[in-house]
């Protein structure tokens, strides 16, 4: 089997519109959670989020491209571009032609159908734009992203609620290991911030109107964010003899169904996910020093994500350094694990390990080091990406140091 190395990566997310900047507010433990700024906010309970601020789409793409680009594939776009930016490809001939994107996305276009919905039944309009279709289609950040970059081979998307990032790494992962293909574009993004998105997660009392507070006692639910988190996955000999960076390596990779319940989390299944990517990766559990965690805020994901973990780690898990960075960018649904693997990057190449931040009060069935609200300098050479959604669908990768 081939090996699989990071090359390039690239984000939007409310931290920062590049990965630099991202870095930094994630070493200095800042929050980008505030308040919602969109039409008929006030009409709702939930009125906090992790929201892209400060973003001039038409700064960035004509007016052509905004007929067809949702705010999900704007973000998309430019993380991308950063991402091949820094990996130095160039997709021509047979490396266009072995060269694919996987990317996850739960909404789609959601801001896009908030529109027409509203301009249909709310306005009374008997027409919408001719492009409504293919601007919120789930894959339609996966098609521009192919067509952007020329990726001849396989591109689609993978849509499985909270864990789409991490299922769409793990399938880009597994195309490069078996030789399929040389590179491939991957990640996840989400734009689900607008009235319709955050009215449909009120409906299920699982959301904060603060802050996102993982694993303290006195949590208060999860917060929605939004942006996009891109990679690109390279096989390791094409890699080297192009002398390219390499930021890390995908070393395994596993996913797992509770097959129990739609909403509730399984401590079972998310155990069989983290002991079966690290037997893919054939990585000895000790190794492990850092794992980004799914840590949504929520009694159900925290407790039961601990207490997996201490399953899966024994007396180990004493050593284990855990957080989440939800804290701080808040949830982005399909696109969440792939913004949370700069985390993950982030401890291997500079030896900083992300905060949770907001934590308050010990929480004695979380009682793993979840390195609260401030960062931390350790040398990690392997840790793991946490990925939980509803529907009982279970995803972690494992990473190594370059």
């Amino acid at each position: 089997m081939k090996r699989v190395v990071i090359t390039g990566a690239g984000t939007v997310n409310a931290l920062g519109q590049d990965v630099a900047a991202t870095y930094e507010a994630m070493r200095e433990g800042r929050c980008g959670i505030g308040p919602l700024e969109f039409r008929d906010v006030d009409r709702l309970a939930i009125r906090i989020g992790g929201q892209v601020k400060g973003f001039e789409a038409e700064a960035v793409f004509n007016r052509q491209q905004l007929s067809l680009y949702d705010r999900f594939t704007q973000f998309t776009l430019l993380a991308a571009r950063e991402a091949v930016r820094q990996s130095g490809l160039e997709f021509s001939g047979e490396m266009a032609d072995r060269s694919g994107v996987v990317l996850g996305n739960s909404g789609g276009g959601l801001l896009t159908q908030d529109e027409n919905y509203r301009a249909v039944y709310e306005e009374g309009k008997n027409r919408v734009h001719p492009f409504v279709v293919p601007k919120l289609m789930n894959n339609a950040a996966a098609s521009h992203v192919s067509m952007e970059f020329n990726l001849r081979g396989p591109s689609f998307t993978v849509s499985t609620a909270c864990a789409s990032s991490n299922h769409a790494m793990g399938q880009a992962f597994q195309m490069i290991r078996s030789g399929m293909c040389h590179a491939m574009i991957t990640g996840g993004s989400e734009s689900m911030l607008c009235f319709g998105g955050v009215k449909a997660w009120e409906g299920l009392r699982v959301m904060s109107k603060d802050a996102c507070r993982p694993f303290s006692a006195n949590r208060s639910g999860m917060v929605q964010g939004e942006g996009a988190g891109i990679f690109v996955f390279e096989e390791y000999e094409h890699a080297r003899a192009r002398g390219a960076q390499i930021l890390g390596e995908v070393l395994g990779f596993a996913m797992t169904s509770d097959a129990a319940d739609i909403v509730m989390p399984s401590k079972q299944g998310a155990a069989r996910a983290i002991s079966g990517a690290l037997r893919d990766a054939r990585v000895d559990m000790t190794r492990v020093g850092y794992i980004n965690a799914h840590g949504t805020g929520t009694a159900a994901n925290d407790k039961t994500e601990c207490a997996a973990v201490a399953d899966v780690f024994g007396t180990h898990a004493d050593a284990l350094m855990m957080s989440s960075t939800k804290s701080m960018h808040g949830h982005l649904i399909g696109g969440t694990g792939a913004v949370e693997l700069l985390a993950c990057l982030m401890a291997l190449n500079d030896g900083v390990i992300a905060p949770t931040i907001g934590y308050e009060e010990p929480d004695p069935e979380c009682a793993l080091e979840v390195v609260p609200n401030e960062a931390r300098e350790a040398r990690v050479d392997v840790v793991l990406s946490n990925a939980f959604a509803f529907g009982g669908l279970n995803a972690v990768l494992v990473l190594g140091r370059a």
